[in-house]
Order: structure tokens, then C-alpha cells, then sequence
């Protein structure tokens, strides 16, 4: 059920990070709250795709969500484990005729991390189809929220403004023909592969928030974020918002990060705010990176 000293680099997309203390791995909702309960200042992570884990470990416990993969159908709705990949979800309700999901098809992460983050794409999000969401935290226990009680904005939900982790979520779909479905994560498809790295590729996804009127993309390129490098880690030349990690360290990724906002800010006062997480405080350049950025270092449930 769990194990010591886990490495941890060969679960997360940017294929970096140190040896984790203690690690669960849960296979049932029911089991995942067991743990919470007997482990209340443990770290949840899903499938690791948004977060960047210390190349230096973590002396912590850390629950991760990606066995806890249950889906039931019914009639229009939908619903998910914290486990389950945003892509198999969304390949499955195109195998049912029910869409809204099109958006996940090639989504690294899992449905917690996506409902904690309200994740996006191609101008649709999570809440724009959540219908509700059961949630645990250690003084309120397990909750059920609709839509509106979620507080979804911009890549932000009321899970990071309380202790609240997502065990599984239900998503309210419209009936449509599988060929429409698919038609749409065709679409979509094409336009990841066009625009993103390959998930091959180690990488977590976008790295910084859109500001309010602006691609962070379009920023970057403008400042020549393509060319940055730091030690094993590189800007992708296909999109300035991407970062690949060619054996590179985690303090590499943040060093890159740094030049990346550094130069953003500097030529337009804007200062860019990473999308990923950070998990390790080890190493003390790291911290000071993570301040500097504003990254959200991941704390345990106190």
C-alpha cells in the first residue's frame, strides 16, 4: 500500500525528482480516506504532470491518486475517480455519444488535479461541465459541491483556498453522435499536435498563466524565450511556454523559469505567474527560486 524512499522521477512528466520518504497508493476512494486519516499532513498528488518534484526528494508522505481509477455512467452524467486520465474520460464518453470532454483529449494530468485547477483548452474548461465534485479535508470530512460552490475561475477552484482534495467528480454531458465526438478531439488533436510538445517529450504542460489580455506564449516569444537554456533544461522551440527537460535537474527547470519571467517582466512589466506546482524544500536556491516566481510550493494539510 505504500513504499520508503520512493523515486519518484519516473511517475512525473518532466521525468525529475528525488527520493519521497513514504509514498501511498491507494486503490479505492474509500482507501484514500483511510490514508488521509491516518496520514493528515500528507501531500495528494495526482499524475504528476503540473508539478515539479525537488531533484534534492522530499522528507514527507505523499498520497498519490493514480490507482483510484473507478468511471460510472449515468444517463448524461458522468463520473470520475481522482485517478482517472483526463484522456481515457474523454474517450470513453465519445464511446457513449456524450460530449463536452473533447477539451481532455490528450490532457496529461488526471481528473483531481484537473478539478483542483479548472483545467483548459480550445476555450472550454472543467467548469464549464462540472455538475459536482465530492471532496475531503480532514475538519469538514467527505463533501459533496455543486458548480457554484466550487468557486471556478481562471485555472483556480476553492480547493486552493482550503484544505479540500477531489476524490472523484461528475460531469453533466450533452448527447451527441460519436462522429461529431470525435470529429471535435480530431480537431483538437491536430491543434495540440501542431502547437505542443509530444507527451514523449518530457514536459509539464503550459508553465505560466495567461495575464489578463495576454498569451504568456506570445510574450515569451517576443523576449526570445526559445533560445533560453538552462543546464538539462531548454525552452521548446515549437512554443514559448513549454519547457523540455533533457536530464536536467529541478533546479535547472526553476533557473529556466527565472530568465523566462525575468525577461517578460523586464521589457513589459508583467510578471508572469507559473501554472506548475513545486514539491521539496531541500535545497535552498529552490526556495529562493520558487519565491522569487511565486510558484506554489505544495504544503501539507495543516
Amino acid at each position: 500500500m505504500f513504499e520508503n524512499n520512493f523515486d519518484i522521477s519516473k511517475l512525473t512528466s518532466f521525468k525529475i525528482g528525488g527520493k519521497i520518504k513514504k509514498v501511498y497508493f491507494p486503490k479505492s476512494t474509500a482507501e484514500f480516506v483511510k490514508v488521509l486519516d491516518l496520514e493528515p499532513e500528507a501531500v495528494v498528488v495526482g499524475n504528476l504532470s503540473n508539478v515539479i518534484v525537488s531533484s534534492y526528494g522530499y522528507d514527507g508522505v505523499v498520497v498519490c491518486t493514480r490507482h483510484i481509477n473507478e468511471i460510472k455512467i449515468n444517463s448524461n452524467i458522468i463520473t470520475a475517480s481522482a485517478g482517472v486520465r483526463g484522456t481515457k474520460l474523454a474517450n470513453i464518453a465519445a464511446e457513449k455519444g456524450l460530449s463536452g470532454l473533447e477539451f481532455m483529449i490528450a490532457f496529461p494530468g488526471s481528473v483531481g488535479g484537473e478539478v483542483y485547477m479548472n483545467a483548459g483548452a480550445h476555450g472550454q474548461c472543467v467548469s464549464d461541465v462540472l455538475y459536482t465534485a465530492k471532496l475531503y479535508s480532514k475538519e469538514n470530512g467527505v463533501v459533496v459541491l455543486n458548480n457554484e460552490d466550487m468557486k471556478f475561475s481562471y485555472r483556480k477552484s476553492v480547493c486552493q483556498e482550503s484544505t479540500y482534495v477531489v476524490l472523484e467528480a461528475s460531469f453533466l454531458l450533452k448527447p451527441d453522435t460519436v462522429e461529431n465526438i470525435k470529429n471535435k478531439m480530431n480537431d483538437n488533436l491536430v491543434f495540440r499536435q501542431s502547437k505542443q510538445p509530444s507527451l514523449v517529450l518530457p514536459n509539464c504542460g503550459s508553465v505560466f498563466k495567461n495575464p489578463e489580455g495576454y498569451s504568456a506564449g506570445m510574450l515569451l516569444e517576443s523576449v526570445g524565450a526559445k533560445k533560453m537554456v538552462s543546464g538539462g533544461a531548454k525552452v521548446f522551440e515549437g512554443h514559448a511556454n513549454f519547457i523540455i527537460n533533457n536530464n536536467g535537474t529541478s533546479l535547472d527547470i526553476l533557473t529556466l523559469m527565472y530568465k523566462m519571467s525575468s525577461a517578460v517582466e523586464e521589457k513589459y512589466g508583467i510578471k508572469l505567474i507559473p501554472e506548475v506546482k513545486f514539491l521539496g524544500e531541500n535545497n535552498q536556491d529552490e526556495v529562493e527560486l520558487c519565491r522569487k516566481l511565486k510558484i506554489g510550493l505544495i504544503k501539507t494539510q495543516k
